[in-house]
């Protein structure tokens, strides 16, 4: 008799990657409603990574481009305290002291004029100084802080002996001056306001200060003749060196009374505090994406609920456990993803948006926006671990008796 042949093996059942995606996105097309609400907590989620990364980005970008531009090289010194809390002094000839340091391109000073107060009329009382101070000043003040006149004219050898003065950009805010040619009520005398400066990111005090030559403070307003702050630019390489020196220089019996502080060193601060916010607000953006993720798995349960038929009639035609497995989990990331995408779709308008209004540099982070999309799909594929096992664990005849 003659041997029965052995029908072969069925080879095992496969599905193409692009009628996976398919199959998984009709499944979600087909429940748009819940498929809406679901993305939504991706979307917000994503919105919040990508605003506060873009935000970040062009506010840190601005910064940067703020310090570039003003320099890091401006380092001011300043008279401190003694052992015993006293005030001390600058001698007066720190400045050309500090000047014959090596590596120096420029150096200037201001010094605060005692007990006087500038007034807008002889009217006001001497105590109402509205928070504005009196200071002497040298001619190369401006070209060392890298300042400028906003209208007028700064102090020149001319005006410095004579009773005209230069008012920051604070300080006539303050006093209601709006145009050069006004006048104030300074000490015991009117003074012409001849110039109005432009704000000085470096040097807030000046902002808020009366500037008036050196030669009439001293003849008319008590002046000492001594410097309160000496402001110094040098070289970029030479910088930490000139710093090393100034207290030294600038008084030798004293060095140790001395403060010297780099200014920029306060707008870098700043952008450090800003990036400590970001990490909050990240934090923030992180658990409404996990908010998000945690509406993906439960749409995901439902959608198995209602569609144990469906599952059922794949199983019984050929589906394996793997196959529904994979539908599931590719299901779950469709839907993350769209999330993903609508987020990025409404962040980046915000980030550009604000960039515009505050006139900074409109910076996109493209890696945190790759990041963003690829956590809203992680998120997706984890949040359907679950569902995807609990709907390959069904067998075809107990799905297709539940269905």
């Amino acid at each position: 008799m003659p041997d029965t042949p052995v029908p072969p093996l069925p080879e095992a059942s496969r599905i193409a990657v692009p009628d996976l995606v398919r199959e998984s996105a009709s499944g979600v097309r087909g429940r748009p409603g819940r498929a809406v609400l679901s993305l939504l907590g991706v979307a917000i989620g994503v919105t919040a990574l990508v605003c506060v990364l873009g935000i970040s980005a062009a506010a840190q970008a601005g910064l940067l481009a703020k310090i570039s531009g003003l320099g890091t090289n401006l380092l001011t010194v300043s008279p401190g305290r003694d052992l015993f809390g006293t005030q001390t002094e600058l001698p007066e000839e720190a400045v050309a002291m500090v000047g014959r340091i090596p590596g120096v391109q420029s150096v200037t000073a201001v010094g605060a004029v005692g007990e006087q107060s500038v007034r807008r009329t002889d009217r006001i009382a001497p105590a109402e100084t509205g928070g504005i101070a009196v200071l002497a000043t040298r001619l190369d003040l401006l070209p060392t802080l890298g300042g400028a006149v906003a209208s007028g004219t700064f102090l020149t050898e001319a005006t410095a002996a004579y009773p005209a003065v230069v008012l920051g950009s604070v300080a006539a805010e303050r006093l209601g001056v709006r145009t050069p040619g006004e006048m104030v009520y300074l000490g015991q005398r009117w003074f012409t306001v001849v110039g109005l400066l432009a704000p000085l990111p470096l040097a807030p005090e000046i902002d808020r200060a009366a500037l008036v030559g050196w030669p009439v403070a001293v003849a008319d307003l008590g002046f000492s003749g001594r410097p309160t702050t000496v402001y110094e630019r040098s070289t970029d390489a030479s910088v930490t060196d000139v710093r090393a020196l100034l207290a030294a220089t600038a008084n030798p019996r004293r060095p140790e009374t001395v403060a010297v502080s780099r200014p920029s060193d306060a707008l870098s601060a700043q952008l450090a505090a800003e990036t400590a916010f970001n990490g909050l607000f990240l934090g923030l953006g992180a658990v409404a994406l996990l908010v998000g993720g945690i509406g993906v798995a439960n749409t995901m349960v439902v959608s198995i609920l209602e569609r144990r038929g469906e599952i059922g009639l794949r199983r019984s035609l050929g589906a394996t456990r793997g196959h529904v497995r994979a539908q599931f989990l590719v299901e779950a990331a469709v839907l993350s993803g769209t999330g993903g995408l609508l987020g990025t779709a409404l962040g980046v308008p915000v980030c550009l948006g604000y960039a515009l209004i505050r006139d900074l540099p409109p910076t996109l982070p493209w890696a945190g926006i790759g990041v963003g999309l690829a956590a809203a799909v992680g998120t997706g594929l984890v949040a359907g671990l679950y569902p995807a096992a609990r709907a390959a664990r069904l067998s075809p005849s107990q799905a297709l008796a539940l269905g």
